[in-house]
C-alpha cells in the first residue's frame, strides 16, 4: 500500500483544479448545447451509409446529432415536436433544431441543427442531404424574414452566395419541457 507524502498532499489540489478546468474547456467548446462526440458520431454513420451505397438523409443526420428523438418526414417534425415533450421556439439556439416548413422544393420538409449562433439574424447549421447524400458542416443561414423572426431564410448553398428563400416553422429544442 503506498501512502501519501506530504509533498504529494500539496499537489492535490493542483491536480484537482486542473481536472476541473479541463472538464470545464470542454463542456465550454459546444455551448451546453452540441455535444461535439454527437455530432461526429452523425456524421461517421452518414459516411458509413453513403460508403456503402445508402442515401443519407437530413432526418436521421438531425436526430443523431441533436438527440431529438422524433421520427418521421422532416415536415413533421415541427408539429410532432409537443406532442413528444419538446419545447419549440422562434430563435435559433445551439443544439436546436431549424425546421424548414414543406413546400414546392421542400415537399417532405427539412431539418438542420443549430451549430453556432452568429447575431440574431445569422447562423451556422449541420445538415444532411441540402446536397444530395451529402453532410454540410457550418452552412451560413441568414434570416431575411420581415419582421426578424425567422420565418424566412436563406442559405449560402455556394460558396459566397445565398440561396432561394426558404419558410421556416421554428426552433425545436433538444431539452424536453416538463
Amino acid at each position: 500500500m503506498t501512502r501519501a507524502t506530504p509533498a504529494s498532499l500539496k499537489r492535490l489540489p493542483v491536480l484537482c483544479a486542473l481536472i476541473l478546468m479541463s472538464a470545464a474547456c470542454a463542456r465550454s467548446s459546444y455551448d451546453g448545447g452540441l455535444d461535439p462526440e454527437r455530432v461526429t458520431r452523425a456524421v461517421q454513420i452518414a459516411t458509413e451509409l453513403r460508403a456503402s451505397g445508402q442515401k443519407v438523409w437530413c432526418v436521421p443526420f438531425a436526430r443523431n446529432a441533436s438527440g431529438i428523438n422524433l421520427r418521421g418526414d422532416a415536415g413533421t417534425w415541427w408539429g410532432q415536436a409537443p406532442d413528444h415533450g419538446y419545447a419549440r421556439d422562434s430563435r435559433p439556439k445551439v443544439g436546436a433544431v431549424m425546421a424548414f416548413s414543406t413546400s414546392g422544393r421542400l415537399p417532405r420538409g427539412h431539418i438542420a441543427v443549430v451549430s453556432k449562433v452568429i447575431s440574431d439574424r445569422e447562423i451556422l447549421v449541420d445538415h444532411a442531404n441540402w446536397h444530395p447524400s451529402q453532410v454540410s458542416l457550418g452552412m451560413y443561414v441568414r434570416d431575411v424574414s420581415e419582421n426578424n423572426d425567422w420565418s424566412a431564410v436563406r442559405l449560402e448553398s455556394q460558396p459566397d452566395a445565398l440561396g432561394s428563400v426558404y419558410p421556416v416553422d421554428g426552433f425545436i429544442r433538444p431539452t424536453r419541457s416538463l
